[in-house]
């Protein structure tokens, strides 16, 4: 099936994202307010965050603030209660409250089904069982892996991740943070052939820009 790209609602998530960083003293948004856009132009209903202990937070607040503009949830998975407690007091003082579930990869997406925007941190030992059991929607879904630099996940590869009957269509790697993997994922019969990711650095400021056509 086609996804269907919102502009305004990217803007908004954007926007919003990079004022609430800003005013939240992050000096790096380790491409918060990139995801953030991405999971509001697609208009995303059910984000789910894989979050490790001693992570930034700063992407878990852009998501928050997409998933406002999209009227979705966003649920961030957890292994423990450790992590559920560091999670959840770093981002109340950035005045957001995901839903949480804790537990292993298969237990915790258990009972999410229809995700079409993930995020997950590389540097999670069960970065595989979590996208091998993720339920996604029909429609397809939108993957991110950051923290996915070459020399911190070196020989990265979507192949034998995923889950029966998931496939990535299309993939790009972006240098932003300590790197992000973008995967479209296609369910079923895909998501056909008429979009596809642009990516854009701005030659002045050194800036990327990623484009859903």
């Amino acid at each position: 099936m086609k996804t269907v790209w919102c502009a305004e609602i990217a803007s908004k998530a954007y926007i919003d994202t990079v004022r609430t960083v800003k005013t939240g003293g992050f000096q790096d948004s380790e491409g918060a307010e990139l995801v953030s856009a991405m999971a509001g132009g697609s208009n995303a209903r059910l984000i789910v965050e894989a979050w490790t202990l001693g992570s930034d937070v700063a992407t878990s607040i852009g998501l928050a603030i997409a998933s406002r503009h999209t009227g979705g949830r966003h649920v961030c998975v957890v292994p423990d209660e450790q992590s559920r407690l560091e999670y959840e007091d770093a981002t109340s003082q950035a005045g957001v409250s995901p839903e949480f579930v804790v537990g292993e990869a298969e237990e915790a997406m258990e009972g999410l089904p229809g995700v079409d925007f993930v995020v997950i941190d590389c540097r999670r030992r069960d970065l595989a069982r979590v996208l091998r059991f993720a339920k996604m929607s029909s429609k397809g879904a939108v993957l991110v892996c950051k923290n996915a630099s070459p020399k911190a996940v070196p020989g990265f590869r979507w192949r034998g991740m995923l889950g029966s009957g998931t496939r990535a269509v299309r993939s790009t790697f972006l240098p932003v943070g300590n790197g992000m993997e973008i995967a479209q994922l296609g369910t079923g019969g895909g998501l056909g052939n008429k979009s596809r990711w642009i990516n854009h650095i701005d030659r002045n400021t050194g800036e990327v820009h990623v484009f859903l056509r």
